[in-house]
C-alpha cells in the first residue's frame, strides 16, 4: 500500500478535545472516501498526521467500529468496513420504512420544531448554492435526524441513529455527481413542502421514496452488478 493521503486539517489536535476530534477526523476520512472500504487503517501514519499517540487513535477506532464504519480484527488491526450491495439495499429499505413512519408522526410536532427544520433546510440550500458538499451533507443528515426526533418516538430515533451511522459513506456518495445532487435537492424540496402543510401521508411517502432513489444514486459505486440488482422498495 502506498503513502496515505494527508487528511486535512493536518495540524496537531488540541488536547482539550482530543477524543472527539480524532473520532471526527477518522469518520470524515471514511465518509469522504480518503480511507477506502476494505482498506487497512494505517495507525502509525495517522498518529503522525494527527500528532497523537496510538491510545486515543485506537479508542476512536472502537467508537467507529460501534458505528459500523470500521472492522476490528484481533492481531490484524482495523480496516474500513466493506458493505455488500445487499447490505446497502437492506439498510436503505429499512431506513425508508422508519423515515416514512417518522414523517407521518412529525407533522404533529410543535411549530418551533418545524421552524427549526425549516432553518436547517435554508442553510443546506445555501451550501448547495455554494457547492459546499461537506456542509450540505452534514445539514442534510441533521434534517433527517430532526424529522425523526420530531416524531417523538425515542425507540424509533435510536434504531434510526444506528442505521444512519452505518450508511454515512454510502449516502455521501449519493451526491457525488451534479445531476444526482440536483435530484436529491429537488426531493428535499418536496419533503419540506409536505412538512410545511403538515401532510403526514405525503411526507412519509416522499421520505421513503427519497431513500429508494438513494439506491439508484449509489448503486454504481458498489461494484459490478449492483446497478442491475432490484431497486429498493419505494
Amino acid at each position: 500500500m502506498g503513502p496515505v493521503e494527508p487528511i486535512p486539517p493536518s495540524t496537531p489536535i488540541a488536547r482539550r478535545s482530543l477524543h472527539d476530534e480524532v473520532v471526527t477526523r477518522l469518520r470524515d476520512a471514511i465518509v469522504e472516501g480518503r480511507l477506502q472500504a476494505g482498506e487497512r487503517i494505517p495507525e502509525l501514519e495517522l498518529c503522525q498526521q494527527f500528532g497523537v499517540s496510538r491510545t486515543p487513535l485506537r479508542e476512536a477506532l472502537k467508537v467507529l467500529a460501534s458505528e459500523g464504519l470500521v472492522e476490528l480484527t484481533p492481531h490484524r488491526g482495523a480496516a474500513v468496513k466493506l458493505l455488500t450491495a445487499k447490505d446497502v439495499q437492506d439498510m436503505l429499505d429499512l431506513m425508508g420504512v422508519l423515515e416514512e413512519y417518522a414523517g407521518q408522526l412529525a407533522c404533529g410536532a410543535s411549530a418551533e420544531d418545524l421552524d427549526a427544520i425549516e432553518a436547517l433546510h435554508a442553510r443546506m440550500m445555501e451550501c448547495y448554492q455554494r457547492r459546499e458538499r461537506r456542509g450540505y451533507f452534514q445539514l442534510n443528515q441533521e434534517i433527517h435526524d430532526a424529522i425523526v426526533r420530531a416524531s417523538g418516538s425515542a425507540p424509533l430515533a435510536s434504531v434510526h441513529a444506528g442505521l444512519k451511522a452505518r450508511m454515512r459513506r454510502v449516502r455521501y456518495l449519493g451526491s457525488d455527481g451534479a445531476a444526482e445532487w440536483q435530484e436529491a435537492v429537488a426531493e428535499h424540496e418536496g419533503i419540506m413542502a409536505a412538512l410545511r402543510t403538515r401532510d403526514g401521508a405525503a411526507l412519509g411517502q416522499r421520505l421513503r421514496q427519497h431513500l429508494a432513489n438513494t439506491w439508484c444514486r449509489v448503486a454504481p459505486f458498489l461494484g459490478p452488478g449492483a446497478s442491475d440488482a432490484p431497486a429498493v422498495r419505494g
